[in-house]
């Protein structure tokens, strides 16, 4: 058998996961017939072999094959998706090939997916259910963190967002609904244009006649050209045009900080498309341009309809008075789903306070 043991780096797999006082090592001595520490790799009596990995390094994980997988603290993995990806390519021997992950949970985009996999067996348990540590330890802990957002990640092995975040998955739970989708006096597409060749976050939101407000769908689009992303703007804007009353239009919201006015233009160029664009530009972070968004959630006034995974985790990470601390380097759907609801409240183009002299 094949075995892969992958760590957050190489030093943290080979000083816990095998040389570690709860390591393969000092476990499972009895099975074991030789650790070479030099190259990583340990030998068992049943000529089984495993090698050591880092999540820090996905090309090393090329060109070997293994029958399975055990990664440490998945979460920490500083090349967490490409060294997930190379993994799995390898772990083709046997009838069955399986992983095994054990990690203090964070926001990892692997380790969310993972979460929500249909075929992933998932087990929790805290430190206080670790019967060969003292209690005099426990208390100490349990008095200085219990209640505090590290604790419940550390000691709990729970996943809330980050402190201070604006919106919480029991704030979205709470605005799920199934109810059938009413008219709309008013409909519009945030759009956030992909700075290189990232995702464009394009989200659709409705206004109803009650002045309540529907986020509709996600229609976001990764690596593409802007011809790509402009097209899938245009196809969802018509998607909606059955649902306005009295022949009003979809309106397009799209941040131009990056590209200007181009962004404009290969919108309104798609064709067949009469599209209603407005350019807006950010003249503030995005945290503090989705903290009144984020109110009008609290305030119950805003109705999800379906489940968007991606946007939700990156809504939980936009920091109240701060940045981003979600999953990748931008909030590009949140962002989109913010310049869709602002437009639909009526707060594009409020005066930003400003001072003079007198």
């Amino acid at each position: 058998m094949r075995i892969a043991l992958v760590g957050a780096t190489i030093q943290e797999a080979r000083s816990v996961m095998v040389e570690g006082i709860s390591g393969l090592l000092a476990v499972a001595p009895d099975v074991i017939d030789k650790w070479h520490s030099s190259l990583g790799e340990l030998r068992f009596k049943n000529s089984s072999i495993a090698k050591l990995f880092s999540g820090a390094d996905p090309e090393r994980l090329r060109g070997f094959q293994h029958h399975f997988a055990w990664c440490d603290e998945l979460a920490k993995w500083r090349k967490g998706v490409a060294t997930w990806d190379n993994l799995q390519f390898g772990l083709r021997l046997g009838e069955r090939p399986r992983v095994m992950v054990t990690t203090t949970p964070a926001a990892s985009v692997v380790l969310e997916q993972l979460l929500e996999a249909d075929d992933v067996a998932i087990t929790r348990g805290t430190t206080f259910d670790n019967p060969h540590l003292s209690k005099a330890f426990l208390a100490k802990v349990q008095k200085d963190y219990g209640e505090t957002h590290k604790g419940r990640v550390e000691l709990y092995g729970e996943m809330p967002p980050p402190e201070g975040a604006l919106w919480s998955p029991e704030l979205i739970a709470a605005s799920r609904t199934d109810e059938p989708l009413p008219d709309f006096d008013g409909v519009a597409i945030g759009v956030d244009p992909p700075s290189g060749g990232g995702t464009c976050g394009i989200v659709a939101c409705g206004r109803d006649r009650d002045g309540s407000f529907h986020v509709l769908a996600d229609h976001s689009l990764g690596a593409s050209s802007p011809a790509g992303w402009s097209g899938r703007v245009a196809d969802a804007a018509r998607s909606y045009d059955d649902l306005l009353l009295d022949g009003r239009r979809v309106e397009i919201v799209a941040e131009g900080n990056q590209g200007g006015s181009m962004v404009e233009d290969v919108i309104r160029k798609q064709p067949g498309s009469e599209l209603a664009v407005e350019l807006v530009h950010a003249h503030v972070g995005k945290a503090a341009r989705a903290e009144p968004v984020a109110m009008l959630f609290e305030s119950g006034r805003v109705k999800i309809h379906g489940r968007f995974p991606e946007l939700e985790r990156q809504l939980c990470g936009l920091i109240a008075g701060g940045g981003y601390e979600g999953p990748g380097t931008s909030p590009d759907r949140a962002d989109a789903m913010v310049w869709a609801l602002t437009k639909l409240s009526g707060r594009l183009g409020h005066a930003r306070p400003q001072c003079r002299r007198l």
